[in-house]
């Protein structure tokens, strides 16, 4: 690593290098990532940075940045590829094309070391013991999968808490889409079975559970048992006419379909899923184009090859990915993921017949997606150039920051700051400020607590310095002050902003407030002007207002997201802190065991006994504080 205050000689730096394959990272002289890229020979690659005469605009604005550099050798050229996927999802270098996927996606899992196990829509991190089978690219893609679980298996899907209190069968059982095993309506042998058959067709192999159900059919037919064959019977005809009226033709069992658009700045790619043969669905992405970036600078093959990259680096990878173009790096990136996967992986852009109607509707998809952001983005321009047009500014403002705060008489007070700019909400710089100290019900006090905490670090630059996510949201909130401060509220909330801005010394943030309107009608407020104190009517056809509407809304549902989970996380856990030797853990372990606080209060001695780590004294200490 060779690393200078001033400047960086990359000529001296290739020097330095091997021919291994590896992956390389740029720095600016701030330490901020600039670039990650990945290389089959290191020195070759990182060469045509500093040996070209001539280089791209963009690409010669980031070297000239350059303060230092890092490499890290592989072993293979595959493996560098799927590390400079991981670093660029996880480090966000500035000059890379990225992909913007802060959803976390939809699984069904499958629970195990039960007698009766469930099956249940999940979505965040994998704790539980089980299986999870996924992704799904929508909610209603696993809900649907669940839906034939249920018609086709009669695998329970209720909550633990709720399966082990039951003394007769529920609703779902006198519907046919459930066995009953809470009651001992099926044994557990049979029902394992039928856990094992639903299992077996999550993972694609239906031939092989219709094969297996037509063999238990036969056997029960020969064994007079005609009962149980009619059931088996009736459960391949609905397996069949299911997998009929699903089944796309020309569809492999594993197979994504992707096209990508790129006009006015914005890229989106579009997915169209494919499992077992099934279409479950699309969903468009927009990763995030380098600055500077032209058409050509960032054409749809280099935006494919990052986001393939990016994407399946984490997420089980299907047999076929189909594009519309020859990618650059296609061999390299089928061969990582096949190593990866454990099964063969094709890259294919040169398809017929179904595969190439599947690129279309995948193209048509990604077009209109495109479509409609970029008619949202121009909307949302031109109701900025409203509000500056209403204000009375020399420019369109750039930075909107809202306040608003949530509580319940007084009760767990939430501040919450939400950002706008031109192109739209900026979630990653959202705020919400817990408010202690106050006279409970005082909102004036608490949006002054909110406000002084969050312009407190700009009238203090030198705070905060470190390399940590804490020290870049500081440097953030010292640096990116607002053009324009927000209040949801009248001239008392509007004045605790001028008075914490004038304490702080902090100029040039114009303040005004919104407050609802004759009977509080919506398309009637009235805009305090903080700075004068003149009252504006902009009325309901007004963009500048329909954005203030659309910011404050958003403003108001921030803060009382945050103003519930703070309530409820008090109310679960302040009854259990008053007996001694129920800690936090056991706290947790008997609010999860019964799904909440309410549980709790309707459990029995014995009930809260069997909980990990309760005492029969505890339990009946437990059950006492809640009926005397």
């Amino acid at each position: 690593m060779t690393e200078s205050a001033t400047s960086f000689d990359g000529k001296e730096f290739v020097r330095t290098l091997t021919s291994s394959p590896g992956v390389y990272r740029m720095f600016d002289a701030r330490g901020e990532l600039l670039y990650v890229g990945k290389a089959g020979n290191l020195k070759k690659r990182v060469g045509s940075y500093f040996l070209k005469p001539r280089l791209e605009p963009r690409i010669a604005s980031m070297i000239s940045q350059i303060a230092r550099m890092e490499t890290t050798l592989t072993r293979t050229e595959g493996e560098a590829l799927l590390l400079e996927a991981q670093l660029i999802k996880s480090l966000k270098p500035r000059y890379n094309i990225l992909l913007r996927d802060d959803k976390s996606y939809p699984y069904i899992y499958l629970s195990e070391g039960e007698e009766f196990p469930r099956m249940a829509f999940h979505r965040g991190a994998k704790a539980g013991k089980g299986k999870y089978f996924g992704p799904f690219p929508s909610a209603w893609a696993v809900r649907e999968s669940l839906n034939h679980m249920q018609k086709i298996f009669l695998v329970r899907q209720c909550e633990d808490s709720y399966f082990r209190n039951r003394s007769r069968p529920c609703l779902q059982y006198q519907i046919g889409r459930c066995s009953a095993p809470c009651v001992g309506l099926i044994g557990k042998g049979e029902y394992q079975e039928s856990v094992r058959h639903a299992a077996m067709f999550l993972d694609g192999k239906s031939d092989a559970v219709i094969g297996e159900l037509i063999g238990a059919m036969e056997r029960a037919a020969a064994a007079l048992e005609f009962e149980k064959a009619a059931r088996l019977r009736d459960q391949v005809s609905t397996l069949k006419r299911l997998l009929a009226k699903n089944y796309v033709q020309g569809a492999s069992a594993d197979l994504d379909a992707i096209a990508c658009r790129i006009d006015g700045g914005v890229a989106c790619v579009s997915v169209m899923y494919f499992r077992n043969g099934v279409n479950l669905g699309s969903r468009d992405f927009f990763p995030k184009l380098p600055p500077d970036s032209n058409q050509r600078a960032a054409a749809s093959a280099d935006v494919l090859t990052s986001f393939i990259a990016q994407y399946y680096v984490d997420k089980p990878v299907p047999r076929e990915l189909l594009v519309e173009q020859a990618l650059p790096d296609a061999d390299l990136l089928a061969q990582a993921f096949t190593e990866q996967a454990g099964h063969e992986v094709e890259i294919k852009h040169s398809v017929r017949a179904e595969r190439a109607r599947f690129l279309e509707l995948a193209a048509k998809n990604a077009e209109a997606a495109l479509a409609a952001r970029l008619a949202s983005n121009e909307t949302q321009r031109e109701r900025f150039e409203s509000l500056r047009d209403l204000l009375g500014l020399d420019e369109v403002p750039q930075r909107l920051e809202c306040f608003d705060i949530s509580h319940t008489m007084g009760e767990a007070t939430v501040a919450s700051c939400v950002v706008y700019g031109p192109e739209g909400p900026i979630k990653a710089q959202y705020r919400r400020y817990n408010i202690t100290g106050i006279e409970p019900g005082d909102d004036y006090a608490a949006m002054r607590q909110a406000l002084e905490r969050r312009f407190r670090r700009a009238a203090q630059p030198g705070e905060g310095e470190g390399q940590g996510d804490v020290a870049k949201a500081q440097a953030e909130e010292r640096t990116n002050l607002p053009d324009i401060l927000l209040i949801d509220g009248g001239k008392g909330q509007v004045q605790q902003a001028l008075d914490v801005l004038a304490d702080l010394a902090i100029a040039d943030v114009l303040v005004f407030g919104v407050a609802k309107g004759v009977e509080r009608r919506a398309g009637h407020e009235t805009l305090i002007l903080g700075a004068s104190g003149k009252t504006l009517w902009p009325g309901p056809e007004s963009p500048a207002l329909h954005l203030v509407q659309s910011v404050r809304d958003e403003a108001h549902r921030f803060a009382i997201t945050g103003h519930r989970k703070r309530r409820q996380k008090a109310r679960d856990t302040s009854k259990l802190e008053d007996i001694a030797g129920v800690g936090a853990k056991r706290r947790a372990a008997l609010l999860k065991h019964f799904g909440g606080l309410p549980g709790v209060v309707n459990a029995g001695v014995e009930e809260i006994a069997r909980v990990k780590g309760m005492s029969r004294e505890l339990a009946e200490k437990i059950y006492a504080l809640f009926h005397g």
